[in-house]
């Protein structure tokens, strides 16, 4: 305790769309997830927000990237230059005379290859995180939202991002069943972009879309409190000549339907692996019923964050939520998670003793 001030937790949902860093129980940095770089030098001009207003309006001595595609890690560079940045502004606003101990923790899909874990965690220590703590997107949500993860139930966790939607039955502490499918805010975009060309002749860019997506997006056809139509601008592909068009939430609705059952389709899968998994499959009949039609209440709205939040809470105990060895390659949980990059038990020791003596040399200066 007496060399905590020494040592900076960070609670980091990597997202597709965005990235929020949770600190000390508050969100300290909520940006979208994209850079923009210099072509010339390869060094970065802006971050977040910044950069999203260059993106689709760059000139070609400027690029933007969005370093993850689908929940993972696309453009290495890119990605370690993003965390980074990120982790910078964060720092900003904490004054030190020592440079902390930086302990991360860090959201991956529950689908993810081993590759891809260490795409994660390779990005996370190039960034400046001496110890990086990896925890599956739908047990952080759970943490995050309160639920009590080592009961002895079933609570299901459908988690819809920007590059996946993460789906998990959570048990005593562990992950029962999930399922992860890369179909999530990315692929509405996408649909709306589609829609608007083939219904209304009008091509429309990503950020265009994301607005309609957010001011009258619904997946179902009937609300009780309807939003306002949007009036839309854009090109006509036709004429090249800008023409108005006057969106619905009903025509959104109607565009997102096939990949809402998609997602329906993998919630429904998982619920029935579940049951055949404990209860077996003989004598068992299911009556399939729509998520739509209603089987829950959403715990947490847009903008609250369960994931990073949920990160945060389990930094202290890190071992008893991440995944099991397999997702690592042969080492025992401790040592690689305790301390990246330790082969053997040596091995651990001594890296223990280098952070041990560490903070001791800061502590004298």
């Amino acid at each position: 305790m007496g060399f905590s001030f020494l040592t900076q937790e960070l609670a980091m949902d990597l997202g597709t769309a965005n990235t929020v860093i949770f600190q000390n129980d508050e969100i300290v940095l909520d940006e979208p997830s994209i850079i923009a770089i210099d072509n010339n030098t390869g060094k970065p001009i802006a971050l977040g927000q910044k950069a999203k207003l260059m993106h689709e309006k760059v000139n070609p001595s400027i690029k933007t990237i969005r370093p993850l595609k689908d929940g993972v890690i696309a453009d290495f560079n890119a990605a370690e230059m993003m965390i980074r940045g990120f982790i910078k502004q964060v720092n900003s606003r904490r004054r030190s005379l020592f440079t902390p101990n930086l302990k991360i923790v860090v959201g991956i899909p529950s689908g993810s290859t081993e590759v891809e874990i260490r795409a994660v965690r390779d990005s996370a220590e190039h960034a400046g995180g001496r110890d990086v703590y990896l925890i599956f997107e739908p047990m952080a949500a759970a943490l995050g939202i309160g639920m009590d993860v080592e009961a002895p139930k079933g609570n299901m966790v459908v988690d819809i991002g920007g590059g996946t939607t993460e789906i998990a039955v959570i048990s005593l502490g562990g992950i029962v069943q999930q399922n992860s499918i890369k179909v999530a805010g990315d692929v509405f975009t996408s649909d709306i972009q589609y829609y608007m060309k083939q219904q209304h002749n009008i091509k429309v860019g990503e950020i265009t879309a994301e607005k309609i997506k957010i001011a009258v997006g619904s997946v179902i056809p009937d609300l009780e409190e309807e939003p306002e139509p949007l009036l839309v601008r854009g090109p006509n592909l036709m004429t090249a000549h800008p023409v108005d068009a006057v969106i619905t939430y009903q025509e959104v609705a109607h565009c997102l339907d096939k990949s809402i059952a998609r997602i329906e389709a993998a919630v429904l899968h998982v619920l029935e692996q579940t049951v055949l998994r404990y209860r077996g499959e003989r004598h068992l009949s299911f009556r399939r019923r729509s998520p739509s039609q209603g089987t829950g209440q959403a715990a947490f709205g847009k903008g609250q964050h369960p994931v990073p939040r949920g990160g945060g809470s389990a930094a202290g105990s890190c071992e008893g939520y991440l995944p099991g060895p397999e997702a690592y390659g042969p080492l025992p949980v401790p040592y690689e998670v305790g301390c990246p990059g330790a082969e053997t038990y040596w091995d651990y020791v001594s890296m223990q003793l280098s952070s041990y003596f560490w903070r001791w040399l800061h502590w004298l200066c």
